[in-house]
């Protein structure tokens, strides 16, 4: 009996840097917090607002409830491993080697112990350096997370596009929902660079073409993170493009700028002004929430504008077409042979390889 209860204080001792890392007690007040709301009288007056605070309770409890399980578990099997009962050790033995084998499996979860990790995700992709193969490059980017997305069984969303000059695009904005979004895909975020040999070029040469990705966590609520109105300047302007007679023909177009940092968010997708602007904040929000966990700054009020320069001399991976193929991450050292299936939303590899690369650091 002294072995399983060795074991088993040793395991517990374990979970519960598990737990701390994961903030396992402030992940249960917040949803103690919502089961509260959800029990007042008054609950279901704002259906909007009620449907979303169910989905986030849905999705804390689904967090919480197996660790809450493997906890209580454990501190009954230490309890009865105490009594000495040697009656009760084949079984305290089996039940210990359950709960070990479960802890195995939820320490996937210490992967995503960041502030917003479990949060859904806006992506954008920029064109950068190579003229239209860049923004091909963007496109084939673009398609690469939505095939990802999609293998996935996430929802993708397009809330902004804007059309290359000869081909791909300049730039896109995707909003992609599910479980641990943004903690799967926040390791996407820098410069990506591709060699191939350019369809767009006459002699048929060897090419380089860089993307920047950027990736948000979802911030849809204000209350999270506050802004000052006198801090926004919101310009409404007419759409352009594609979209129908009645995005072409009204002022629906909206462009919000954060004056402190010169963050500057521009969405003509919505039919509607009110779309655009909530669409608009969204990202702004987003970006604030993203430079605050950057910068470690405690209120927005700190937060200074994003280093361009930088993130754009951040090139996290390689995809190489020619003279070889290789897709490489420069971080992970993670690499493949295949470039076709990454480009085809086969990215788990280089995901779980960042997690794992992230946990060590």
């Amino acid at each position: 009996m002294y072995d399983i209860q060795k074991r088993a204080q040793s395991l517990q001792t374990e979970l519960n840097r598990a737990l701390d890392r994961i903030g396992f007690a402030d992940l249960s007040n917040q949803l103690a917090e919502l089961n509260k709301q959800c029990q007042a009288p008054d609950f279901w007056q704002d259906n909007l607002r009620a449907q979303e605070i169910v989905k986030k309770q849905a999705k804390l409890e689904k967090r919480v409830s197996p660790w809450l399980s493997l906890q209580k578990s454990l501190q009954d099997i230490i309890e009865f491993s105490a009594m000495g009962d040697e009656s009760l050790q084949t079984d305290l033995k089996n039940q210990l080697k359950s709960v070990e084998d479960n802890f195995q499996t939820l320490k996937d979860d210490l992967k995503f112990s960041g502030l917003y990790d479990e949060r859904d995700a806006i992506l954008t992709i920029y064109a950068g350096t190579g003229g239209t193969d860049a923004q091909d490059w963007a496109q084939m980017l673009m398609r690469m997370y939505v095939r990802w997305a999609e293998k996935n069984r996430y929802e993708v969303k397009t809330i902004d596009e804007s059309a290359g000059d000869e081909a791909g695009i300049k730039s896109a904005t995707l909003e992609i929902s599910g479980d641990f979004v943004y903690g799967k895909l926040k390791g996407e975020h820098g410069v990506h660079r591709l060699v191939r040999l350019s369809p767009y070029n006459a002699d048929n040469l060897r090419q380089t073409s860089f993307a920047k990705v950027d990736v948000l966590p979802k911030i849809d609520q204000p209350e999270e993170i506050e802004i000052d109105d006198k801090d926004l300047r919101i310009d409404v302007y007419r759409s352009g493009g594609h979209g129908g007679q009645s995005v072409n023909t009204t002022d629906s177009a909206v462009r919000v700028t954060h004056i402190p940092t010169g963050i500057t968010v521009a969405i003509q997708n919505e039919r509607s002004q009110l779309q655009n602007k909530a669409a608009a904040m969204t990202i702004i929000r987003s970006r604030l929430a993203q430079l605050q966990l950057e910068q470690h700054a405690e209120k927005i009020s700190e937060i200074k504008g994003p280093n361009e320069q930088a993130t754009w001399g951040n090139q996290i991976r390689s995809y190489v077409l020619h003279p070889y193929k290789q897709v490489k991450d420069l971080r992970t050292k993670y690499e493949t042979s295949d470039p076709e299936t990454v480009l085809d939303g086969g990215l788990d590899p280089f995901i779980n390889a960042y997690l794992e690369y992230n946990l060590d650091q």
